[in-house]
Parts: C-alpha cells; structure tokens; sequence
C-alpha cells in the first residue's frame, strides 16, 4: 500500500527532512497549514484523506485514511473554495519533471547555488522549492518566517535563489539573491533584472512558463479566442497533476488532438512575440455596458498612482449596466479620488473600463502566500 503522509510541522529542518524520508520511502505526502482553523483544518482533512499523519508527538495511523495509488508523490490543495477544497494528485514523475525543468530554466548549479524556501509549504509554490532541491540535490535553507530581516540574513548567509511572492519583493533588497522567482500575484510594472515572473498552478506542478515563455517541455495554446484574441489557456506539460482526490482533473484533449491539455479556467492571449499575456480567471471578467473589463487590466493602470499602495477590482450589479467596475483601493498617504482613479483608467483603457466607485481599506483579502482573494470582496 502506498500511504499519504501528511506532514503537520511547521516550515523548518524536521518537515525538510520528513519530506526526503518520505519521498525516498515511495510514499505519497501532503503539507497540513498550523495557521488553520479548526474547521479549515477539518475540511481540508476530508479532502486530502491522509493514511499517515507525522506532527510534533510523532507518527500515527488514521484508519479512515484512503492509500495513494502506486507512484503518486504530492496531494497538493488547489487554491479555491474553501468549503470544497480539491485536492490535486501529482505523480513522481511529474514532479520530478518539474524539478529539472525548474532548475534548468533557472541555471541551477547544485554546487553553486542554494534555495532558500519561505514561504508555506502547503502550498505549491512553497512545496515545490523544497521538493525541487531534494530531487537535484540542491543544497536548501528555510526560514518559517520571511520577514525583511529573515530574507536578507538568509541571501547573506547563502541563499542564492528564492520563490517569492510580489508583496514580499518591495519589502527586501532583491540584490542580495542572485535569482528572485515571482508568482501568486500580478508581477510589479517595474522590476529588478534578477527577477523571474511564472505562470503555473497547483495542477501543474508550479510554474511552467517563464516570463512569458513555456518551459522546455510545456506548450500553450488559447482557445475560443474573442476578437481582441483573448481566450481560454490551455497547458500541455509532462508536471500536470494525475487527477483529484475525490474526482477527475479538468484535462482535455487539445488542439491536433494531444491528450492531456489542462483547462486551466485562465484567461489569457498569445501577443505578437508569442509570450503568453495572462488577464486573469474567467469568472472575474466584468461585463459592463456589453464590454468585458478584466480587473487586472485595470489593477495595472490605477497601481499607476502614486496614492494607491494596492488595489483589488471587482464587479457588482448595476441595473443600467448590468455590472458596473468598483475598485478597492489601499490608500498610500492621501487617498485618490473617484475623478482621478477614473480619469487615468479611461485614457488608458476606455471609459467603459473605468470604475464607478472606489471603496478606501485598510488592507486587501490574501491567501497565505499574497494571491488576491477577490471573492471576497464585496
């Protein structure tokens, strides 16, 4: 029987090492979050359905646990509804796929080069820092928490490469690590030359394109493309995920009939270079006056201020418009007005994209690793 191990330690040396036994056992692991709620906990426990599970009292049986199938190696939660959290299964193979192709596109030189993992191993973007140095043999720090301190005492102890998310960028010096991996959020405007911007989820094993590139190995295409050639992303990559726990994965065959594409629920374009351009879920698409607004877009032009430290735009219901723009807005000293939010989203967009009313907050809802929750703003 192949177990799933879940791991109930915190980020640090013990996980680091329960994650190499296991993975050299053949068993299958996955990471509990200790920030959990007990009903989060709960749920997520009914989703990932663990045989095995390793915490600080050391390792016990759960008799109501479901075996892992033969060659299985990560159940990763998927970001999603918390009240029916999916559980993505990610075979060895794939996994170690990822880690060479990671490493490859990085310049990874085991005998140079050290990561460093920060950020919470739950999730894939953390996980995968870990589970990437194991398989290559890439020598590996972490700290539990990546405070500015923390990060920069790190790259001086070291610490060459790290997987960050874009919060934490403007809150280090970024020269200190010789490559600064970005992902769970929309990347700055601006930013440092070390800086590597992915594209990837939980169902691929991490990120699979590069600054705007496919790995090697990877291939995109887009589908249903509207008339500004915004459509569907599809992914074809050797890191996809088996399927879930307790259902099948979203995988479709794909153009010239390869099996395996995942349908991602992106939405994105193919620019005129070929760098893929991600414009967000295809369920945040605002449809205002019969125009699709996509809130990043907009994100992008009002972080154009200097009064804005952040900002989140959704959608509510309008009876003339049927959705109308509303953005919420972090407010970085005076705050902005409704006239000038509007006015530099209409120049650069259109004044159909330009929101109707701004709501001023003391911070935005995030995920553990920084990504946008933007179904909960309201």
């Amino acid at each position: 029987m192949t177990n799933l191990v879940a791991i109930d330690l915190p980020l640090g040396p013990a996980l680091i090492d329960e994650v190499a036994a296991t993975l050299h056992a053949g068993d299958a692991l996955t990471i509990l979050d200790p920030r959990w709620g007990a009903e989060t906990r709960a749920q997520a426990l009914l989703a990932l359905r663990p045989t095995v599970i390793v915490d600080a009292s050391g390792r016990s049986r759960l008799p109501e646990g479901v075996a892992a199938e033969e060659g299985d190696a990560l159940v990763v939660l998927s970001s999603g509804s918390v009240a029916d959290p999916k559980a993505a299964v990610l075979t060895i193979d794939a996994v170690a796929a990822s880690a060479q192709m990671t490493s490859t596109a990085l310049g990874v030189d085991p005998t140079r080069h050290r990561w460093l993992a920060c950020l919470p191993p739950s999730h894939i973007g953390g996980l995968s820092v870990i589970v990437r140095s194991i398989l290559t043999a890439t020598p590996l720090q972490s700290i539990d928490q990546p405070t500015t301190e923390l990060l920069e005492t790190a790259a001086r102890d070291g610490a060459t490469h790290v997987s960050l998310v874009t919060r934490l960028l403007g809150r280090i010096d970024p020269s200190l690590f010789e490559v600064i991996v970005l992902g769970g959020a929309a990347p700055p405007a601006e930013r440092p030359a070390n800086t590597v911007t992915t594209y990837g989820m939980t169902e691929t094993g991490s990120g699979v394109v590069y600054d705007g590139r496919p790995l090697a190995g990877v291939e995109i295409d887009v589908i249903d493309p509207d008339s500004d050639g915004v459509g569907e992303i599809l992914i074809a990559s050797p890191t996809l995920l088996r399927a879930y726990r307790d259902r099948p994965a979203p995988l479709v065959v794909g153009p010239d009939a390869m099996p395996r594409w995942l349908a991602t629920g992106d939405l994105g374009r193919l620019g005129s270079t070929g760098l893929l351009e991600v414009r967000g879920r295809a369920g945040d698409v605002i449809v205002t006056g019969g125009e699709k607004v996509y809130p990043e877009d907009v994100e992008a032009v009002i972080m154009r201020l200097d009064a804005v430290a952040e900002v989140a735009v959704t959608r509510r219901t309008d009876p003339e418009w049927g959705e109308r723009v509303v953005a919420f807005i972090v407010p970085s000293g005076e705050a902005p007005t409704l006239d000038e939010v509007r006015g530099i989203v209409s120049e650069a967009l259109g004044r159909f994209a330009a929101p109707r009313e701004i709501e001023l907050v003391d911070h935005l809802p995030r995920t553990a690793i920084g990504k946008l929750r933007r179904s909960a703003l309201s």
